[in-house]
């Protein structure tokens, strides 16, 4: 073969070992993407999964708040009705 075909043969050999070095980096930065996409559906879950908790929670404590403001409301009037008791009972006296 001449001089000229080798040094052709050896550019394409070349060539076809970048293509396979793009192709392996190409295949590597797709895994590395692919496991965070998993990673970011693994968080998503699992804060969609805590928001759903806190909610729950968030609506338990608005309920336990109007009870407590209703027993807060119910004593403040039967104090005052002592209150009102106890003052009728002074000015009988």
């Amino acid at each position: 073969m001449p001089d000229g075909v080798d040094r052709h043969l050896h550019a394409l050999y070349i060539c076809d070992m970048s293509d396979d070095n793009r192709t392996d980096k190409t295949g590597r930065d797709l895994d590395r993407l692919e496991a965070k996409v998993e990673e970011l559906i693994r968080a998503c879950a699992s804060l969609k999964q805590e928001n759903s908790s806190l909610r729950t929670r968030q609506d338990n404590l608005i309920a336990e708040r109007a009870s407590l403001i209703e027993k807060a409301e119910l004593a403040r009037s039967r104090v005052e009705a002592m209150i009102a008791r106890l003052k009728s009972m002074e000015t009988n006296s």
